[in-house]
C-alpha cells in the first residue's frame, strides 16, 4: 500500500466512453483509456484491505491489492506477473468482465466508489504486450495428449493450462475462427477481435495446435488422446414459441451478432442472407447483456429506432436493499449501447407477432404483467394484467438467454468445462472453469500412470 491516504484524496476516475456521435459510426472499441499517470493514481486508491473481498469475489482469485501496488510504484512487469498467476487472459476480462471484484471492494460498500480494478487490469496487460513482457515460452513435454473441443474462453484456458503442464494440446473448433463466444457473441465495439488473434498467436507459438472448421461429435471423439475436455458452450438459444414466430424479420440474437462480426472480418453475404437493421424499427426482447449488444449493433447498422423490452420488473437505481452484499447487486444497468439511444420497458410479456401479406413481421403484441411473491417464498409468480398493445417493429431480435446443454454419460477421461457444464455464465467464470478442468485432467492422467 504505497499511499495509505489515496482512497481519501483521489476520487474514482473511469476512462469513460468515446463520444456517442463518434462511436456509433463504427465498430471500434467504445471504451477509452487513461494516461499512465492517472492510471497509477487510480491504482493507489486500493487500501490493501486486511481481508480483501475483491480477491474473494473474483472467480479466478485475482489479487488486485498486489498488482495495483506494483502498478502504483511503476513496476509494470511485476504487476503483469502477479496478474498472470491467476488469470490466463486479462485482456478479455479487463474489457468485458462485469467486475465482481469491484462490487465487493470496500470502497464500493462504504462510499459507492470502488477501485477501478477492471480498467487497471486491462492497463496492466496492454502494457505487458506493448513492452514485450508477453513472450512465448516452452515447457518440457510429458508425452501425453489432450483434445479440447471448443475454443471459447473455457477451452482456451483449459488448453493454456494443460500446455504449461507439459501436455500436447489440440483444440478443435467447429467455426472458421478461434474464439467461440469471444469471437462471435461479443461485438467488436466491446472486444476487438485482434485482441483474440494476438493471444492465440502466442498460444500457437507455445505449441498448442488449433483445428478450425472441425465439428466434433462428443459421442465420437477423435482417437489418440489420453483425455478430452468438452468446452462447447451453450449453443441453443432460448426461443419464443408464440403465434407469428415464423414471420420473416424475427431472429435469434446470435444470428445477427455472429453475422455482423463475420462481416467485419471480411466475409460477404447476399442481400437475402444479410441481417441488417438499416432503416428499420427494431424490437429487442430480453434485457440482459446480449440484448444490449443487439441494441448497439442495430444502432451502428442504421436502425430508425430501437426498443428493448424485459419481462421482469425494472430494477432499482443505484442500490437494492433486497440484494445486499455479498449478493450480486440487482440494480439498473445502463450500458454504453443504452446511452446511444434506446427505449427501455419492463414487465412486458410477448403474446405473439403481427405481420403483413408478404410474411414480414410488423409488430409484437405485448401484455403488461405483475410479479407477486410466491406463497412458499420461492420464485415470484407472474400474472397478466390484460393490458395489451402492439409495438411496431420491422425487425425483432430474441435475446432471452440460452438453454443449459445436456450431455450423455461420458467416459472417465472426458471432462466438461465452462458454459457447457454450468449453462450460460460469465467469461471470467468460464476461464476459471477451464483452469479447474485442466487441473482435474492433470490429476486424472497422473493417477492413471
Amino acid at each position: 500500500m504505497g499511499n495509505p491516504t489515496a482512497f481519501l484524496t483521489v476520487p474514482r476516475q473511469e476512462a469513460g466512453y468515446r463520444p456517442i456521435h463518434d462511436r456509433i459510426r463504427d465498430f471500434g472499441e467504445v471504451e477509452q483509456t487513461l494516461n499512465t499517470s492517472d492510471r497509477k493514481l487510480q491504482a493507489s486508491r486500493c487500501m490493501d484491505c486486511g481481508v480483501p473481498f475483491c480477491h474473494w469475489a473474483c472467480p479466478l482469485g485475482n489479487r488486485p491489492p498486489e498488482f495495483q501496488d506494483a502498478m502504483y510504484h511503476g513496476r509494470w512487469k511485476e504487476a503483469y506477473e502477479i496478474l498472470s498467476l491467476t488469470n490466463d487472459f486479462p485482456e478479455f476480462t479487463g474489457r468485458i468482465c462485469p467486475a465482481l471484484c469491484e462490487k465487493s471492494c470496500v470502497l464500493k460498500l462504504t462510499a459507492d466508489a470502488p477501485v477501478t480494478i477492471r480498467e487497471d487490469e486491462a492497463a496492466v496487460i496492454e502494457a505487458a504486450f506493448r513492452e514485450g513482457y508477453v513472450q512465448p515460452r516452452t515447457w518440457p513435454r510429458n508425452g501425453k495428449k489432450v483434445a479440447v473441443i471448443g475454443s471459447g474462453p473455457a477451452g482456451l484456458a483449459t488448453a493454456n493450462q494443460l500446455n504449461r503442464k507439459g501436455y500436447e494440446v489440440t483444440v478443435y473448433e467447429k467455426d472458421e475462427y478461434i474464439g467461440g463466444l469471444l469471437r462471435f457473441g461479443i461485438p467488436n465495439f466491446k472486444l476487438n477481435k485482434a485482441i483474440i488473434d494476438r493471444r492465440t498467436a502466442v498460444m500457437e507459438a507455445e505449441g498448442i495446435v488449433f483445428r478450425t472448421g472441425t465439428m466434433i461429435d462428443p459421442a465420437k471423439l477423435p482417437e489418440g488422446f489420453d483425455a478430452y475436455c468438452i468446452c462447447t458452450g451453450t449453443p441453443q438459444a432460448r426461443d419464443l414459441k408464440v403465434p407469428g414466430r415464423e414471420l420473416k424479420g424475427i431472429y435469434l440474437a446470435m444470428e445477427m451478432l455472429a453475422q455482423q462480426n463475420r462481416v467485419l472480418a471480411g466475409q460477404a453475404f447476399t442481400k437475402e442472407e444479410r441481417i441488417s437493421a438499416k432503416g428499420k424499427r427494431v424490437l429487442v426482447i430480453g434485457g440482459g447483456d446480449t440484448g444490449s449488444d443487439c441494441i448497439g449493433t442495430s444502432i451502428r447498422q442504421g436502425a430508425v429506432s430501437v426498443t428493448q423490452i424485459e419481462i421482469m420488473p425494472k430494477p432499482p437505481v443505484g442500490e437494492n436493499p433486497a440484494t445486499p452484499w455479498p449478493q450480486w447487486p440487482v440494480v439498473l444497468k445502463t450500458s454504453s449501447s443504452h446511452e446511444e439511444g434506446c427505449t427501455r420497458r419492463w414487465c412486458l410479456n410477448t403474446n405473439g407477432f403481427t405481420g403483413n401479406s408478404q410474411g414480414n413481421v410488423t409488430g409484437a403484441e405485448v401484455e403488461e404483467v405483475v410479479w407477486e411473491p410466491a406463497p412458499d417464498g420461492g420464485r415470484p409468480v407472474m400474472k397478466p394484467t390484460g393490458k395489451k398493445e402492439i409495438i411496431r417493429a420491422d425487425m425483432v431480435l430474441l435475446a432471452m438467454g440460452f438453454l443449459k446443454p445436456e450431455h450423455p454419460a461420458l467416459p472417465d477421461n472426458v471432462f466438461v468445462a465452462g458454459d457447457a457444464a454450468t449453462g450460460a455464465s460469465l467469461v471470467v467464470r468460464c476461464i476459471a472453469s477451464g483452469r479447474q478442468a485442466a487441473a482435474d485432467i492433470d490429476s486424472y492422467i497422473r493417477n492413471k500412470q
